[in-house]
């Protein structure tokens, strides 16, 4: 059933309220208790979707259909063959090769952990990144005698810069390229440039104003040169399966439209194989215990939580809400591609760096898609829809709150005895959130308008 058809069969009013006005009030009272973070996200999305049913705004049948399994796939996907490829120790050993290279130069050091992060984070989740790289870090720079702050602040930007490059790098893109039915390529030929350059900058911007200050002995260079980063492999056949399993899934995604099969299909074959792989040859218990622990470690809150907030974003959909709000934008953008792309990444920016990015982009999606007939279709509207991924991700850099990934540094460096205060990060966090979105806007405008 289309969506217009399932709105003319909702009752125009339900509990002696307008069906539009009690969809965005159970949505406005879902994201304020998300806000408030006073409940499980993965429960209130969930009570939300639940809420949507018992008034009669869904069945359980439709709620369904508002659920993106192909994004679901692709995380559950995704999350396992990382959480398996991480016991090799491959990623650490990257970190350490990385700065034995720049012969454990301070300044060096910089610019290689900003780099790995950000390359880390186009093919991981930034959480999983981060929660790799900051214990090397801390590491190399106990070793160096240095202050770890400035690495652990370049490392937060670069995780969410570098996940906004490809499909699979950040929860925003994986639900904008689901939606849209976007491939790997897509992300990366439209994407990856700005990335690079907001990357450039900010590196140099760092370089110029911590560089010099990142002062160390022959001594303690010696100490990290010493470090035998082959140590970080911990298992040398998961690291081969891994790494094969690796590059067939990112070739399945680059090749996606080509075999025409969904990239969660292509991340779930992806982790069942390597799951195999892993497990093959165990006595039975070893095996279930493998299988289990593996699947134990996808982050199940966050699925739920998808699944939860599709159902209520659907609520709103099939009551008109989002078609009519992407009405009133095209009224205020009075029709312009160029204004209303501009505005949204302006406005996503600013509304991810206050508030979870997910949540917003999930009811931005479908308010977009209404909107594309009244202004030339989906080829037209795409410089809106990257301007919606620029924003959302980049956004994140804004507060301390603006990305998980900046949370958990947070937490780390607080255990560590080098706390990251909200204020103080935000004396960062600002000029560099502004400085990329401006980047974003001007590529966005000798990309798409001149």
């Amino acid at each position: 059933m289309h969506t217009a058809d399932m709105a003319a069969a909702i009752p125009s009013i339900i509990w002696g309220m307008d069906a539009k006005l009690l969809a965005t009030a159970i949505v406005i009272i879902s994201y304020v208790i998300l806000f408030t973070e006073k409940v499980n996200r993965a429960i209130v999305a969930l009570l939300g979707a639940a809420v949507m049913i018992f008034a009669g705004i869904l069945t359980q049948k439709t709620a369904l259909q508002g659920v993106d399994f192909n994004t679901l796939a692709l995380l559950i996907g995704m999350m396992t063959i990382v959480g398996i490829s991480e016991k090799s120790g491959m990623f650490q050993y990257v970190a350490v090769w990385g700065a034995k290279k720049v012969r454990a130069n301070p300044r060096g050091l910089l610019v290689v952990l900003a780099t790995v992060t950000a390359v880390f984070s186009a093919f991981l989740d930034n959480v999983t990144t981060v929660l790799l790289i900051a214990p090397v870090t801390f590491q190399i720079t106990r070793k160096l005698k240095i202050n770890p702050y400035p690495y652990l602040i370049i490392e937060i930007f670069a995780s969410n810069i570098g996940g906004t490059s490809t499909l699979i790098g950040d929860p925003p893109n994986i639900l904008i390229g689901s939606a849209l039915g976007l491939s790997f390529m897509d992300f990366v030929y439209e994407l990856a440039p700005v990335v690079t350059i907001t990357m450039i900058v900010m590196i140099l911007g760092f370089d110029i104003i911590w560089g010099r200050r990142l002062i160390t002995t022959e001594k303690n260079k010696k100490a990290v040169m010493a470090i035998n980063e082959i140590d970080c492999i911990t298992d040398w056949k998961l690291l081969f399966k891994s790494l094969i399993v690796l590059g067939c899934v990112i070739f399945g995604f680059v090749n996606a439209e080509r075999f025409h099969i969904d990239n969660g299909t292509i991340a779930m074959l992806g982790a069942a194989v390597l799951l195999l792989l892993y497990t093959w040859g165990e006595e039975h218990s070893e095996r279930e215990h493998k299988v289990e622990a593996t699947l134990g470690n996808v982050d199940w809150t966050t699925i739920f939580f998808f699944t939860g907030l599709f159902m209520i974003v659907y609520g709103l959909e099939v009551t008109g809400v989002l078609a009519m709000l992407g009405q009133k934008f095209v009224e205020i953008t009075e029709g312009s591609i160029e204004k209303t792309a501009m505005l949204i990444l302006w406005a996503s920016a600013i509304v991810s760096s206050a508030i979870d990015n997910i949540p917003f982009v999930a009811t931005m999606i479908p308010m977009l898609k209404a909107m594309e007939e009244s202004m030339g279709g989906r080829e037209a509207m795409m410089p809106v829809w990257w301007a919606l991924s620029l924003g959302a991700c980049f956004g994140g850099n804004g507060t301390l709150i603006g990305a998980s990934a900046n949370v958990i540094v947070a937490g780390m460096a607080q255990r560590e005895g080098h706390p990251i205060s909200f204020i103080g990060f935000l004396k960062w966090s600002i000029p560099v959130m502004l400085l990329s979105v401006a980047i974003s806007a001007i590529y966005l405008q000798l990309r798409f308008f001149m």
